[in-house]
Parts: structure tokens; sequence; C-alpha cells
């Protein structure tokens, strides 16, 4: 659909293609985003409620944790429910504010999600290198400053980039080879300059993803010096057993968008940009509690206790 202005054309809804090109995994593919999505949902409010729940779990690294939950139910909500639709659904269009409202969120969350996985490791820095300052160091307030910085920055950097995007002329085609409003997508339907958008989201992009990793790096540099000094196995196996989660987490995370943004070949294959966007606004918000939780007997236990419980009120 368009609205004329004078001589311009300019789109107001996109068709977004999705996997329409192969129509006989549209019905098992529904099936499988949507266990997915279930699964996702469920195991991350349970982490946020069993953090609420157990008193042991109310330290910095689950404080952390809760908002990481936080981020992926939304983060998977920004994409997930419309990919579910224009699987089973004739008319696979969206409007273009819904384009740009999806894009907006869903690029604030991955920044902050990249700013908050920092943050988590410089919490494991903390608890490995000043163990007994641990409480002071990572004080509540502290705490509250790192997760509203990282919501703060992510916020900004995603409503600089969506204007530039809405600032393009959408005049020559109106269909999204995707199944969502991911940037490269929006970008290549574009019929005016996009060299301004692109030379920003570049910068961004950079800044936004070195900056994380270098504070990463950082903080586990000196961790895996700590880790050697130490005299005891006991000491070293409950340090690598407090990072191991995290470390899962992150290469997970940035290794699906370093390889999406990074690799040369990606960018000639869209089938390969929509697999690999599936992976990290689908499947990674899934993982991320599935890591943690398994390797904490704390929830376990928790969640056994609430299991537990409602069965034994189911019995009686």
């Amino acid at each position: 659909m368009r609205l004329t202005l004078g001589n311009q054309s300019s789109v107001t809804s996109f068709i977004l293609v999705g996997f329409s090109e192969y129509p006989h995994l549209q019905a098992p593919l529904f099936l499988v985003f949507l266990t997915i999505y279930t699964i996702t949902l469920l195991g991350n409010l349970g982490i946020i409620v069993v953090r609420k729940i157990n008193p042991k779990l109310h330290t910095p690294m689950y404080f952390f944790l809760s908002h990481l939950s936080f981020l992926d139910i939304c983060y998977s909500s920004v994409f997930t429910p419309k990919l579910l639709e224009i699987l089973i659904v004739e008319n696979k269009t969206i409007s273009f504010r819904g384009c740009m409202t999806q894009y907006f969120f869903g690029c604030a969350y991955v920044i902050t999600e990249m700013f908050l996985l920092a943050a988590m490791a410089y919490d494991r820095f903390v608890a490995v290198c000043n163990p007994l300052l641990y409480t002071v160091a990572m004080s509540p307030k502290l705490c509250a400053l790192l997760v509203a910085g990282t919501y703060t920055w992510g916020g900004l950097c995603s409503l600089i980039i969506t204007y530039s995007l809405v600032q393009l002329s959408y005049c020559e085609s109106n269909i999204i080879n995707h199944f969502g409003c991911e940037y490269s997508a929006v970008l290549s339907v574009s019929c005016s300059d996009r060299s301004f958008s692109q030379m920003v989201c570049f910068i961004i992009s950079i800044v936004s993803e070195a900056g994380s990793l270098l504070i990463i790096l950082a903080s586990y540099v000196f961790i895996v010096v700590t880790i050697i000094r130490m005299p005891s196995k006991g000491g070293l196996q409950k340090a690598f057993s407090t990072c191991a989660s995290h470390l899962t987490a992150i290469s997970i995370f940035h290794g699906i968008i370093l390889l999406l943004y990074c690799v040369p070949s990606s960018k000639s294959s869209w089938l390969f940009v929509k697999v690999a966007t599936a992976l990290y606004t689908v499947l990674v918000p899934m993982l991320n509690p599935l890591i943690y939780s398994l390797r904490n007997k704390d929830v376990k236990d928790t969640v056994g206790r609430i299991i537990s419980s409602k069965l034994h009120s189911q019995s009686t």
C-alpha cells in the first residue's frame, strides 16, 4: 500500500516474505517456533519468580539475571508473535509504523542485552577477584545504576538508528524478504541514499559490540589471572563454576551476532540472514534460563519445591 505525496510515493505498509518460499514447511515451522516461544516465556518467567521466592538468590548476579530474563521475554515477544502470524495467514503485511516500532524495540533490547552481559562479566570479576569485598563493591545502588545505564544506552542507540531509517524513502518495493523488520532487510527496500543511515548504524554497532566485548574480555583476563594464582583446586573449581554459565551465554549471543553481521557471505544469502536472525531472536532467549538454571543447585531446589507444593495442593 502506498501514500502519494506530490511526485513522490511513500510506502505505508510492508509485505513480509518470511519463509513462504518453503510452503511445505509453514506448519512444522509454526509448531517449532510456538514451542520454543512457550518454553522461552515459561523459562524466563520462572527465573524471575524463583529469584523472588528464594532469599539465597537475592544477589547481584541474580539481580542481573532477572533483568536478562525480562529482556529475553521482551525481545522474543517483539519478533516471534509476528513470525507465527505470517506462517499461518495469507495477509503477511505490517504497517510502516509497526515495522519501525518493531525495529526500535528489537534493536534496543539487543544493545541493552550486550551491555547487561558486560555488567554481569564485571560482577563475576568482582566475585572471583575480590570475594571479601563483593557485597560492598556490588552494592544495590551500583547494580541499579548499571542496569539503568544499559537500558538507557540501548534505547538511545536504537532511537538514533530508527530515526535514520524513518528519514529514508521507501518507494520502489514494499516487499521485505524477511520475517521481521531486521535492519538490512528494511534498508534493502529503500530507494533513497542509504549512506548516512549505514554510517550511523555502523558506528553505533562497532562502539556497542566492541565496548561490551572489551569489558567482558578485560573482566575475564583478570579472572583467569586470579584463577591461575589460586593454590587450591577447590577454589579453582568454584571460580570456574561461577563463570561457566555466563561464558556460555556470552559465546552463544555474541557468536551468532558476529556470524550474522561480520561474515561477508551472510549478506548475499537472505535465507542465511533469516535463519541466523531466528537463532538469536527465537532460540537464544530460550537457552539463557536453561543455561543458568541447569547449573545452579539453588534454582533447581526452588523449582523442585514449587512443583512439590503444587502437586501436594492438588492431591489434597
